[in-house]
């Protein structure tokens, strides 16, 4: 068996765990919390790490729960992802009115992705923004495969629904 090393192994993973974590509390600072306290988590259990199959659903399971028991401490799901991130795709156009429209299609998403319920929400994050596998989803998030892919199924025909209806109609 692999010997697991924190600097090779789960330090590598801090940037993952922040986005899981962002996805689930909306809050910069208190996903960056949640991120160290994950970190100093992983380190307390030094010892067992050896009886850990994956280091890296081990370490996104306990950064989910963290996040999740954060989020209904703090009760604040009023709150936006930093705007500080725009990530619009540079490349789609060289016309400006094209780039701030898909920026806002974008800004759209991310908006419809934040009002989901929290299993649909993860589920779809670790899919379709981490390219997680079902199975890893599944041991992460506590639940079966199949479970998983009704979560992301559900979560994109509502964010595809309520997108649809705001291209109709407006909000």
């Amino acid at each position: 068996m692999k010997e697991i090393s924190f600097r090779t192994d789960v330090l590598p993973l801090k940037n993952e765990l922040f986005r899981l974590a962002l996805r689930i509390t909306l809050n910069h600072a208190d996903a960056e919390d949640v991120v160290q306290e994950t970190m100093m988590k992983v380190w307390n259990r030094r010892e067992s790490w050896n009886e850990i199959e994956s280091m890296e659903a081990y370490c996104l399971t306990i950064c989910r729960n963290l996040a999740l028991d954060r989020q209904k401490r703090m009760e604040n799901q009023n709150a936006t992802l930093d705007e500080g991130h725009d990530r619009a795709d540079r490349s789609y156009a060289s016309n400006p009115e094209e780039q701030a429209m898909q920026r806002d299609r974008v800004a759209l998403v991310r908006k419809l992705m934040e009002k989901l319920p929290e299993k649909q929400r993860t589920c779809m994050q670790l899919r379709d923004v981490e390219g997680k596998a079902y199975k890893d989803i599944a041991a992460v998030m506590g639940i079966t495969e199949q479970q998983v892919k009704v979560n992301i199924f559900r979560a994109r025909q509502t964010i595809k629904q309520k997108f649809n209806e705001y291209e109709q109609y407006g909000l």
